[in-house]
């Protein structure tokens, strides 16, 4: 078995259940949630193919909103972000280029160009989750601001489970 493959298939089995056990509780400021499986999901290799991502980010979905008692929306957003990920990797090639299984994480590709490839999906993410769960635009800004807010928390996390626990491939 490939590195790669291992090395989802832990992280799989480690951010999903983190994610709904232990940081479906954590509401920071009282407007940023941490979404700490989307790692799994924007770890995913350029390889799998548009159909296979979004499957299984609406496998994950569907097991998240079953535990946050949603409806489809953390499912929706992870399809959507699963649609969007190939064509923003196209538009965000590092220096190096892309190598074959290489995960896209810090380890791999640095932080500067993971930061311009996870932000914008991770805001996607945050905004189509607190849109849907809005239910109208009324709220514009207060969603706007608590999307901001869930990104940056998001994404501290991520960059530190990364530091923590992923090694650069060989």
């Amino acid at each position: 078995m490939n590195r790669s493959i291992i090395t989802l298939i832990v992280s799989l089995a480690v951010l999903v259940p983190l994610q709904v056990l232990v940081f479906r509780n954590f509401v920071f400021f009282n407007m940023g949630f941490c979404f700490i499986y989307l790692l799994f999901l924007l770890s995913l290799p350029r390889e799998v193919s548009i159909g296979l991502g979004m499957v299984i980010a609406l496998i994950i979905g569907i097991v998240v909103d079953l535990f946050y008692q949603t409806i489809g929306i953390h499912a929706a957003a992870g399809v959507l972000i699963m649609f969007l990920k190939p064509y923003w990797l196209n538009l965000n090639v590092p220096r190096s280029g892309y190598e074959v299984n290489h995960l896209p994480i810090i380890p791999n590709y640095g932080l500067g160009w993971y930061m311009i490839y996870s932000l914008p999906l991770v805001l996607v993410y945050s905004l189509t989750v607190l849109f849907i769960e809005a239910g109208n635009t009324g709220l514009f800004w207060i969603i706007l601001s608590k999307a901001l807010i869930t990104t940056v928390v998001t994404l501290f996390f991520v960059v530190i489970l990364q530091y923590l626990f992923y090694s650069k491939a060989r």
